[in-house]
């Protein structure tokens, strides 16, 4: 049995699938100035750790060698010194010291946001990232990309399997970026190793992180904190671009933004018709609810309710509740609010396509206007 056992492991070890696979067994350096400063101090202090098992463990097997009983050694009876006392008290004393001034001079670095060039609001929730640009008019959501059927082995998994978004942080080079980091609904963790920046993400509080990124490239990273049930499919996607490359790319988000917002206003005076509805809702149902409700609509018993033939979805008298809990959440639950996170005309879709879909069939539209009605507080 046990030479099955070392066979297996053999296999998995030496397999040619993971041959090609390189194994990361130390902190990555990093990209900016301070993370090259936290790899620094980390390989410093492994380095005395080492120094220190070398001169303890060495010393403790010479006096084991040299002192054994089959060379006569006969053991000592003196009692406590003085002088060892304060020597083995000094030398480590001496030695947190020595460790204690780089750590300090690195940790007080990392925790100094101040004179910033640019500062971002990062948002966790279940499970995605909001990114707003202060002073800019620019904000957005940021979903894993990754699609359901690479996570259910159904299409082959591509290089960034689920280390992909839709919408990546832009930010650009050579600039102090700030991070206010805060959370919607419970702990997230907003980490990028190539940084150095690992900060939790806390419902009511904000933290503070910064970086200085010196050369354009993708740095990815992930919520770093268990946060759920669909905590792995939470990544982070960085892209720096040299100063010019970023105003460009701020300036089409901009206008794009812009134009969305205005399409909004105009899309309250129309009335959309049911085919177009319920293909945009298919999507983004697809897209941001069927993790939870499933694809079928059925939900998870006991934690995520079913919409299919139940429910406030085939309710004609529950419609404009229906409307509420898609754009404002339902408190006490894990139902977030989708207000803030989809366009009017997604909204409106989504609502849609869950009263129309898996034979719920009720035939109600839900247009833009409503949805901006509920969101006015009428």
């Amino acid at each position: 049995m046990i030479r099955k056992l070392i066979g297996s492991s053999g296999l998995i070890i030496f397999s040619s699938s993971l041959q090609g696979e390189t194994i990361q067994l130390n902190m990555t350096p990093g990209v900016t100035a301070i993370s090259q400063d936290v790899f620094g101090l980390h390989m410093t202090i492994l380095y005395i750790c080492i120094a220190i098992g070398v001169v303890v463990f060495g010393a403790m097997f010479w006096s084991i060698f040299h002192h054994r009983k089959s060379k006569g050694a006969v053991a000592a009876s003196f009692h406590e010194s003085t002088k060892v006392e304060i020597i083995w008290t000094l030398i480590p004393f001496i030695i947190l010291i020595a460790m204690a001034i780089p750590a300090t001079k690195t940790l007080i670095a990392m925790e100094d946001p101040s004179k910033s060039d640019l500062t971002i609001q990062v948002t966790g929730s279940q499970w995605k990232w909001h990114y707003r640009y202060f002073d800019q008019e620019v904000e957005f959501y940021s979903h894993l990309a990754t699609s359901a059927a690479q996570i259910d082995n159904l299409r082959p998994k591509r290089a960034n399997y689920l280390l992909e978004v839709d919408y990546p942080l832009v930010v650009p080079i050579d600039k102090k970026i700030r991070f206010l980091i805060t959370s919607q609904d419970v702990i997230h963790s907003w980490w990028v190793p190539a940084f150095a920046v690992k900060k939790d993400a806390n419902p009511g509080f904000i933290n503070e992180a910064w970086t200085r990124i010196d050369k354009p490239g993708i740095y990815r990273g992930q919520c770093a904190e268990l946060c759920g049930k669909d905590h792995g499919f939470m990544p982070i996607v960085v892209i720096a671009k040299t100063q010019v490359e970023y105003d460009q790319w701020l300036q089409q988000t901009q206008a794009s933004q812009r134009q969305a917002r205005e399409q909004e206003q105009q899309l309250l005076d129309m009335t959309m018709p049911m085919d177009e509805l319920m293909t945009l809702g298919e999507k983004t149902y697809n897209s941001r609810c069927a993790m939870c409700h499933q694809a079928n609509g059925e939900g998870i018993p006991g934690a995520f309710p079913a919409l299919a033939a139940e429910g406030v979805s085939v309710d004609p008298k529950r419609r404009i509740e229906h409307i509420k809990i898609v754009v404002h959440g339902s408190t006490g639950t894990a139902m977030q609010a989708f207000g803030p996170q989809l366009s009017l005309k997604e909204l409106a879709a989504v609502i849609t396509y869950e009263r129309n879909a898996w034979g719920n069939n009720t035939g109600e539209t839900v247009q833009a206007a409503d949805v901006q009605a509920i969101k006015n507080g009428q």
